[in-house]
This record gives structure tokens, sequence and C-alpha cells, in this order.
């Protein structure tokens, strides 16, 4: 099981210390990733965090998901598993 956490529909005047001080209420954080645009640098409104456990993963999403957090109900889901790219197919 994956302890890698998808964040969606955040402000957009989101910024890491945030989403830490949210997380940390569900354990301890590995890692956080805000996704931006690389023209603008603006956040795109999404990223990941990386929790050190599935069980602190897990709750996070249960007490997390579809909760209002800067003016608006986020998104917290298990991040699906990138696939592999196949460059002998290309």
């Amino acid at each position: 099981m994956n302890s890698k956490l998808y964040i969606g529909n955040l402000s957009f005047d989101t910024v890491t210390a945030d989403i830490e001080t949210l997380f940390a209420k569900s354990g301890t954080i590995k890692s956080i990733n805000l996704v931006k645009d690389r023209d603008t640098g603006n956040l795109k409104g999404f990223g990941f965090v990386e929790m050190s456990t599935v069980q602190e993963a897990n709750s996070a999403v249960k007490i997390l998901n579809d909760v209002e957090f800067m003016g608006r109900n986020i998104k917290v889901n298990i991040a699906k598993e990138r696939p592999k790219f196949d460059r002998t197919r290309y």
C-alpha cells in the first residue's frame, strides 16, 4: 500500500507550511510537493504529501478529505502510482 497522498482543490495561496500544519495532526510527514506551473510559478491547486506510514496516510484521508481549508473543500486521497514509461515503445 502507498503512503503518498494526493491533495486537490487547494487554494492558490497555499504554501508548504500550511500543508505541514494541516497534515501534522495525522502523523509524521516525509515530504510535501505542491505542484506549480513551470512558466508562471503559480500553484496549480494540487499537490502530494507523503506520510511515514500507510496507517498515517489512511488516517489523513479519513480526517481531512472534504474538509474546508483556506476557503475550499480539499480532496485527500491515496495517490495512484504513475505507470512506468516504456521508452522502447516509442
